[in-house]
């Protein structure tokens, strides 16, 4: 059987996605294409009127020179400078709208895949890093439209109509100018090559800047209490330095292109003049011509530093988008195979164990730490849990008994042997399926951030009020409700700071119970309570446990000594397995246990 969790584990995390193109910039771009097409009509259009203005102004001026009548030029300019104008604002309008859509696609397609990935990349990635990627990196995909790459399709147009015009007007004055420009190009071109890859090494810094802070912020009152503050801004400086290096290495690129298109111009701008100003003087050509042919210049130029600012644009983008894109190209976690089908009648068996092996791959080595080592968890392991009883699995930390959990799960799959659920093998069941008969609750019982009610219904969503009374009631939680004016829409915190450590316990516990699954996992659910309330919740759990397979794991033998089997492991094997009583006598590691609590 094969594993995620197995030896392609250190790979994963050593994988880089592929670099990225501009052309995986395309699938973005499709989605909005109808005001894409309506944004290229109006450059198009807009150049076009743009291409008109020099042409107006040179007749306005032949008009003027020859005492003609100027009022209807005079009109047609300005018709022609609003129109342009107003063409150019609602072009804009919509590149805008068009890129904050392409930033809201990309963060929905991570949303929803960075909570779809095998738990095993949740294992190799920081949390801080991954809403980096959601926040800053798509961000950066606004510059591909708002920074000009749309409007270059209006710019060729106006490039190529001034080209035309300024070789009819004078095909010197062209040369001297599309020279200027070409030693312009050819610079900008080698500058921003290693634009790129300086964004994509910015990006990973304010990653690992972010994944500090959240790290930091995750744990702030124990960094507080062991005045770890100073060590703590350190690590977050430390990394937001090095994100500067790279943002100045950026900027000193970027700077550099603007410069360098800005002295083409002003010297093909000044060269123009003289040689133009020659050229009226030796009547090879006339005023006009030479206004007509600088205004065609000045409008040649502004899609050519509009080429210049969308190259360093889209460079800083395709930077970005190879962080979105490493996430993006991840696989989801499988949820092949059939539905899970119970079978009462045929098999007594709950949850079968057959010589289960599990092991973590090394994490895979990085810039600042080496490979991890293999470390093998469950060795063989085998136990039969009948259904409608209670086990127990006991042993010293490190002996694999969440890791156990972990598999019944199926957040992990097994290196070699089979899990059988009602006399099904998971591995053949859809990881949905097999979750839908199991409620979990973590060790560390996790609360979400925002109210009681969000919390509780998590796993039911179509629970009433009076259910999750009853529930908060069976769990002794109801006093949270009369604490707070908002009852159920009491808010609990960040991780459910505004509870006490056995509230939260117990709120965790009333979701999974809420959701009534057959089986129930209990990872240490009594940890945090005091001799009262791990006796109501006991009394609660053995209400809510009848007709139910319970498996708990437990460090507090008193709790566990009434289960109708308990299971003892020891460096990842099952040393024994029976009752208290029969444990005691037959079990020297759990009589050793039992001794040091008192309970032998």
């Amino acid at each position: 059987m094969s594993m995620m969790g197995g030896r392609n584990r250190a790979q994963a995390g050593k994988n880089k996605g592929p670099k990225a193109s501009f052309k995986s910039l395309f699938p973005y771009l499709a989605e909005h294409k109808k005001p894409l097409i309506v944004a290229v009509i109006l450059s198009l259009t807009g150049a076009a009127i743009s291409l008109a203005q020099p042409l107006v102004v040179g007749q306005l001026i032949t008009a003027v020179q020859n005492n003609k009548p100027t009022t209807l030029l005079a009109i047609a300019l300005l018709v022609v400078v609003v129109a342009s104008a107003a063409s150019d604002g609602f072009m804009r309008y919509l590149l805008a709208k068009a890129g904050e859509g392409i930033v809201r696609t990309a963060r929905n397609s991570l949303a929803g895949r960075l909570l779809r990935l095998p738990v095993v990349e949740y294992d190799l990635r920081r949390t801080g890093d991954l809403v980096s990627r959601t926040g800053s990196d798509t961000t950066l995909l606004r510059a591909v439209l708002t920074q000009g790459l749309v409007d270059l399709a209006g710019g060729l147009l106006i490039f190529l109509g001034s080209v035309i015009a300024m070789a009819v007007i004078d095909p010197i004055l062209l040369i001297i100018t599309v020279a200027m420009l070409t030693i312009a190009v050819a610079a900008v071109a080698l500058t921003s090559r290693t634009i790129r890859s300086a964004t994509t090494k910015a990006q990973e810094r304010v990653g690992e800047m972010s994944a500090a802070v959240e790290r930091a912020l995750s744990a702030v009152r124990t960094i507080r209490a062991a005045r770890a503050e100073s060590r703590e801004t350190e690590q977050v400086t430390k990394a937001a330095d090095e994100a500067y290096v790279q943002g100045v290495r950026i900027a000193k690129i970027s700077s550099a292109i603007a410069p360098i298109g800005g002295l083409a111009f002003n010297s093909a701008f000044i060269v123009v003049l003289g040689v133009g100003g020659y050229r009226v003087a030796s009547g090879a050509t006339t005023v006009a011509s030479l206004v007509t042919f600088v205004l065609l210049m000045f409008l040649m130029m502004r899609p050519v530093g509009t080429a210049f600012g969308a190259i360093s644009s889209v460079q800083s983008a395709l930077g970005a988008l190879a962080r979105i894109q490493e996430i993006l190209n991840l696989p989801v976690e499988e949820n092949e195979g059939t539905e899970f089908a119970a079978r009462k009648a045929r098999n007594k068996t709950a949850i079968e164990f057959k010589k289960v092996s599990f092991g973590y791959a090394p994490t895979p080595a990085t810039d600042d730490q080496p490979a991890g080592e293999e470390r093998q968890v469950l060795n063989e392991v085998s136990f039969k849990i009948e259904r409608g009883t209670r086990v127990a699995l006991v042993g010293p930390s490190g002996a694999g008994k969440s890791t156990i959990f972990s598999l019944i799960e199926r957040f992990y799959d097994p290196t070699s042997g089979d899990i059988l659920l009602d006399g099904q093998k998971v591995s053949e069941i859809s990881r949905e399926s097999v979750r839908a008969q199991i409620g979990y609750v973590e060790q560390d019982a996790p609360v979400l951030a925002g109210s009681i009610r969000d919390n509780l219904l998590i796993g039911r969503p179509n629970a009433t009020d009076a259910e999750l009374r009853a529930v908060l009631e069976e769990v002794n939680l109801i006093e949270v409700l009369d604490r707070d004016s908002r009852g159920f829409d009491a808010e609990v915190g960040e991780k459910g700071i505004m509870l006490s450590g056995g509230e939260r316990q117990r709120l965790a516990i009333a979701r999974t119970l809420l959701a009534a699954p057959p089986i129930l996992l209990l990872d240490e659910s009594t940890s945090s309570l005091d001799g009262l309330n791990e006796q109501r919740l006991k009394d609660a759990i053995d209400t809510v446990a009848k007709n139910r397979t319970m498996f708990v794991i437990a460090h507090r033998l008193a709790t566990v000594v009434d289960s109708d089997l308990i299971i003892v492991l020891q460096d990842g094997a099952v040393v024994g397995a029976g009752t208290h009583k029969e444990l005691l006598k037959s079990t020297p590691l759990y009589k050793d246990l039992a001794k040091q609590q008192k309970l032998a």
